[in-house]
């Protein structure tokens, strides 16, 4: 049976069930739910990975160097690679050590997916063509850029709504450097906590250089793209639709480097002078500000620590 359109007041009409706006179909039902699932067994997946470059972040490598050799058979000292620094971590909490904090980040990585989701249906963009070199510069502009927007709002609000949860992940894997069991009696606790000693903004230290990077990004990215696939892509060429496929991927591979900064700011302000010996001296100064911790590193050290 042929769903019915639903009315509205005004004498307007909904599409019918299953047709987003201007009668596209919308998504599957049960595919966010997917997503959700796909996003926190990823989160699981990596989350070691996060943990151990999180410790290096904040100057916590407790293995000394080992002596090895270059290329060009010289000896030089390396630093403990990851699978080293997971076994140390092993070794001093357990194998279930190497997941601390992974509940919230699981919670995070969720409210992440959801919101996006969200405000994908609020506020629906019209289906993107791609951009090709037919096109004249404004239309294509026009194209890039209402593509951007429309992504830089869902990753805005996505990352305004997940970050409590992401400062409470990483104040729960830094309380490895000290010790410390401040945020080990779970999520509800670490809220309640957090509210007490610092108020509503304590759930939000970090965020605007995690903000101005994911805008640096998507903007960057999407433009380069555009540009590669429109002027050095030929739409007659007979792979063009593959290579504009990759073209985004490989530019967010290097895209992805130069907004790292803001990343390790942002994670650097999520955990500093919170009452972990991780964001205290002499692991770290006392920041008033994200500029100030971004000064503080470009000045001693380089801003691609971890």
């Amino acid at each position: 049976m042929a769903a019915a359109a639903v009315a509205l007041p005004g004498g307007l009409r909904a599409p019918p069930a299953g047709l987003g706006p201007g009668g596209r179909p919308e998504p599957v039902e049960g595919t966010e739910s997917l997503f959700v699932v796909l996003g926190a067994g990823f989160a699981a997946l990596s989350h070691p990975l996060l943990y151990v470059k999180l410790l290096i972040q904040v100057g916590h490598e407790p293995l000394p160097p080992t002596i090895g050799r270059n290329v060009l058979g010289r000896k030089v000292l390396y630093l403990p690679g990851f699978f080293t620094y997971a076994r140390h971590i092993v070794e001093v909490d357990g194998k279930m050590g190497i997941f601390r904090g992974l509940a919230p980040r699981i919670i995070s990585s969720t409210l992440s997916t959801v919101t996006r989701g969200t405000v994908k249906k609020v506020f629906p963009v019209e289906d993107m063509e791609h951009v090709s070199n037919k096109d004249d510069v404004k239309t294509s502009l026009r194209k890039v850029v209402k593509e951007t927007s429309h992504e830089m709002l869902m990753q805005c609000m996505s990352r305004v709504i997940s970050h409590p949860l992401h400062v409470i992940s990483m104040r729960c894997m830094v309380q490895f450097v000290g010790r410390e069991v401040k945020y080990s009696s779970g999520v509800f606790s670490s809220i309640g906590r957090i509210f007490k000693e610092e108020g509503i903004l304590g759930f939000f230290v970090g965020l605007v250089p995690h903000i101005l990077g994911d805008v640096v990004f998507l903007w960057c990215c999407n433009i380069l793209a555009h540009l590669i696939n429109t002027y050095a892509v030929d739409d007659n060429f007979s792979q063009a639709s593959v290579i504009r496929s990759y073209t985004k991927f490989v530019m967010g591979i290097g895209v992805s480097m130069l907004t790292y900064p803001f990343l390790l700011v942002g994670d650097l302000m999520a955990v500093n002078n919170c009452g972990l010996r991780a964001g205290l001296p002499p692991y770290s100064p006392v920041f008033t500000s994200w500029v100030q911790c971004w000064r503080h590193l470009s000045a001693q050290y380089p801003c691609e620590t971890g």
